[in-house]
Parts: C-alpha cells; sequence; structure tokens
C-alpha cells in the first residue's frame, strides 16, 4: 500500500491514524455549501413563513451539533474538543436563488478540522432540507468543499478565489468573468492593469468588502476595481514577498500592501467609499495558468525575515 494512505495498515486493513507524537496547534477550517430552491421558498424562510418555524436559527444549531458530533459519524475521525463553532447561511434571490452556506470550526488539538467543518455544513443544508421540503421537494444541496484552514505543523491556510474581474480602463468597476489567464511578467490578460510593472494583479478580501455593505454600500466583487476577490485569507497580513498559488498552476508574488490614492477616483464616488487603498495587495504573476471562480488559492511561502545586525560594542 502506498505510504501516503495513512487510514491503512500494511495489511490493507482500515485503521485510525496514530497522531499521539503531533504536537498541540490551534487550527481551524472553514467548509461552504449551496442549497438551491424555488425563490418563494428563500421568501418564506426570510419571512419566517415556513410552517415548521424558524428554518435559519435550526439549521444553525444543527450544524453547530454536529461539528461537535463528527467523531461519532465518520469511523476513523478522532474526537476533538471544538473550541469554536459557527454556521452562517445567507439567503440569495439572485440567478441562483438558494441559501449559502459557511461553517467555520476551530480546536486546539493534534489534528484540524476539516471533517468537523464539512460535517457542520452538510447537516446544516440538510436541515434546511428537513425544514422546506413540505413547500419544495426540488431544493438540492450541493458544492460541500473545504475553503479554507490553518494551523498544524505545516501551517497552510488555503483560501477561495470567489470573483475573477476584468476592465479595459483604469480607475473604473471590473467586470467579473468566469475564468482569465495570469499571463508571466504581465498579470490577468485582457486587464487594462496588466503590464510590465509592480503591481500586475490586484486582490482584494471578501471579506473586505462585506464590511462595506454592512456600512450600508451596494457594492459587490470588482466594484473596488481589484482583479481577484478571495475569501479565507487575511490578505493584509502578508509581506511583500510573499508567494501565492491559485488553481492548477498560476504563481503570484506579493508586491505591495496597500495603496496611496491621490485622487478620488470613480469608484470612490460610484460606492462611496474605497477599502482597497487600506486592505487591498499587489502581486506581480511568476508562472502564468487559467484560473477560475472556486479555484483554491493559498500561501506557498514567504519571505525570511533578514537578520538583526549585531550591536557594535
Amino acid at each position: 500500500m502506498p505510504e501516503e494512505l495513512t487510514h491503512i495498515d500494511k495489511t490493507g486493513a482500515a485503521r485510525m491514524v496514530d497522531i499521539s507524537d503531533k504536537p498541540v496547534t490551534s487550527r481551524t477550517a472553514v467548509a461552504s455549501g449551496f442549497i438551491s430552491m424555488q425563490p418563494a421558498t428563500v421568501e418564506a424562510i426570510v419571512d419566517g413563513k415556513v410552517p415548521k418555524g424558524d428554518v435559519l436559527a435550526v439549521a444553525r444549531v444543527a450544524g453547530i451539533m454536529a461539528a461537535k458530533r463528527t467523531s461519532d459519524l465518520i469511523p476513523m475521525c478522532h474526537p476533538l474538543a471544538v473550541t469554536h463553532a459557527s454556521v452562517e447561511l445567507e439567503p440569495s434571490l439572485g440567478a441562483r436563488p438558494g441559501i449559502a452556506i459557511r461553517a467555520t470550526v476551530a480546536t486546539d488539538g493534534k489534528t484540524g478540522v476539516e471533517m468537523e467543518a464539512l460535517t457542520a455544513a452538510t447537516v446544516a443544508g440538510l436541515t434546511l432540507y428537513d425544514m422546506c421540503k413540505a413547500i419544495d421537494k426540488g431544493m438540492e444541496l450541493s458544492d460541500v468543499k473545504v475553503i479554507a484552514k490553518s494551523g498544524g505543523t505545516k501551517g497552510i491556510s488555503f483560501g477561495t478565489i470567489e470573483s475573477i474581474n476584468v476592465s479595459e480602463g483604469k480607475g473604473v468597476r471590473k467586470t467579473p468573468v468566469e475564468s482569465a489567464t495570469l499571463v508571466a511578467g504581465s498579470g490577468l490578460s485582457a486587464d487594462a492593469h496588466a503590464g510590465d510593472w509592480h503591481r500586475q494583479v490586484s486582490l482584494l478580501a471578501a471579506e473586505s468588502i462585506d464590511k462595506m455593505v454592512a456600512l450600508g454600500l451596494d457594492v459587490t466583487a470588482g466594484d473596488f476595481a481589484e482583479n481577484i476577490t478571495t475569501s479565507g485569507i487575511d490578505l493584509v497580513s502578508l509581506p511583500v514577498g510573499t508567494v501565492l498559488r491559485a488553481g492548477d498552476d498560476a504563481v503570484m508574488e506579493v508586491s505591495q500592501i496597500g495603496k496611496e490614492c491621490h485622487t478620488r477616483c470613480a469608484i470612490y464616488y460610484q460606492a462611496g467609499d474605497c477599502v482597497m487603498p487600506k486592505e487591498g495587495i499587489f502581486a506581480t504573476v511568476r508562472t502564468g495558468g487559467v484560473i477560475r471562480p472556486g479555484d483554491r488559492i493559498w500561501v506557498e511561502s514567504t519571505p525570511t525575515p533578514a537578520p538583526e545586525a549585531e550591536a557594535t560594542p
């Protein structure tokens, strides 16, 4: 048997992985999912008109309970002391009516909580189905996946590309596209900001945009002129020189954190504020490749700090 199959012993029998010698570290995982449904079902949930009661509240509690009982459901999962579990449910009446699910689980332990986050998202989705099946039998739970993780000895943090945005001009809102090509030494093809300079690609976290939405601004991905909208990665904390991988092949290197805006651009006047100068980052493209919304993006390496100079006696 391949050595990497740690759930299988030398005889081919299933086993629980021995984590006795692993160190205790803080670990977090985030999983997402989506349950599609009829627009009328979404409206009934939001308006509190589903006969079984408060659908969103019950689904949240179900997801949190599931995170704590994952080892009872999945045979080879280790029982973990969950230190945090939350489930966010976001109704949508857009092109794809339904409810977006996002589960976050944390622990201080010897193994990660990806399965706990996946279980929380799945059970929350199944609870939504159960609560609403009497009024909508065509609901579909899909897209359950880990979108971010951190901690452990490897310390790898995975995020997700939420949107890819391009424009023909500078200083204007960008339009989301289904896929795009990162070109080495240039940036995103068909985008006005591509070129032989240090700000070939701009990135902004969806969490930063959410803060603007919470303030009452009607903004979304691309409105702040970012090329790549991410979730699950604290972009502003990444030092210049950090290497990011995205999708199957693309590699970027962080070249600048934030920027100074000397004049108010169209984005400011249209959005009412601009978070990009404070929380956006910029990168150059080391290796090209096709990227799509839903692709993973993660930190491959961070620069080694220069040694401090010894004090002269």
